[in-house]
């Protein structure tokens, strides 16, 4: 199948890479010229705007940072939608607000062009390892389409409803996220303070009712999990600035529905005293280090 790609940074780049060694043709653009001629190197064709790479494709994939960009590589003179040829399937799997993903959806039916949102959840592990959730909002008829290609990139393809439900799904699950997280630093961060040595209690936690993702697979305490961002630096993974990014979704969508998040909005505030002490680009986990005695 011949695939147009847009967006290939931390998560993007790993899925392209499946889909081309799945046998897919890859029609790829990105600001980013270095994973575009890494990319091409492997057989990806490299194209120089969102309209170009729509054009002949059967299939056109989105994985943008914001709504900001996503308006814009659909919307735009040289976007998708100007490319595109009518009964082209399209899968958007940035995440964003749900209106966005309503309003591209509809600007892309009336050009004959059905949409689903799709964002999705495993880090950047599980988009190079082929294993992330997919968590996607489209008629069942589309859900049945994309479902075999989703296949090649994620191991759970999950039909949500309509258009904008993955993104509703992926917002409340990303809140979860950003709230465990900072409940496991505060617990380590304690443990090491009264005494405990932290690979104990960190197996303490992941035997007992206190386990987590936040825990078990991505502990913020250096050391615990030789594959987690917290024992190469904090570097990869999810950035900060993006849970920062999603909790702001999820604050947001909860005023306009008139729901509390108090948590939520208390996570928010702690990840945007992160990000203002500049340390937004590193990985979420590092929300730890704002509990961390400093070492002399």
């Amino acid at each position: 199948m011949r695939i147009a790609f847009i967006g290939l940074g931390n998560m993007g780049a790993p899925m392209a890479r499946n889909l081309i060694k799945a046998g897919h043709q890859l029609n790829l653009f990105d600001l980013n010229q270095a994973v575009l001629a890494e990319l091409a190197q492997l057989g990806g064709n490299i194209s120089h705007s969102p309209r170009e790479a729509a054009q002949d494709c059967e299939l056109v994939i989105t994985m943008l940072p914001a709504a900001a960009h996503v308006r814009s590589v659909y919307l735009n003179e040289d976007g998708v939608l100007a490319g595109i040829r009518a009964g082209t399937p399209v899968v958007e799997c940035s995440t964003i607000d749900p209106q966005t993903a309503r309003d591209i959806s509809q600007a892309a039916a009336r050009q004959g062009v059905a949409l689903a949102d799709a964002p999705v959840s495993g880090g950047t592990g599980g988009a190079q390892a082929g294993t992330l959730t997919f968590m996607v909002g489209a008629s069942a008829e589309l859900f049945a389409t994309l479902q075999p290609v989703l296949a090649q990139m994620g191991r759970n393809i999950v039909h949500c409803g309509e258009v904008g439900t993955g993104q509703i799904a992926k917002i409340c699950n990303n809140l979860i996220l950003g709230i465990s997280m900072i409940g496991v630093s505060e617990a380590m961060a304690l443990g090491d303070a009264l005494g405990i040595d932290t690979k104990v209690l960190a197996g303490v936690i992941n035997s007992s009712t206190g386990r987590c993702w936040s825990s078990d697979t991505y502990n913020p305490w250096p050391g615990i999990i030789e594959t987690a961002p917290a024992s190469r630096g904090y570097t990869g993974g999810f950035g900060a600035e993006l849970m920062l990014k999603d909790l702001g979704l999820a604050t947001e969508a909860a005023k306009q529905a008139h729901q509390p998040v108090i948590l939520g909005a208390v996570a928010q505030q702690l990840y945007q005293a992160m990000s203002l002490r500049g340390d937004g680009g590193k990985d979420f986990s590092a929300i730890v280090e704002g509990y961390r005695k400093p070492s002399n």
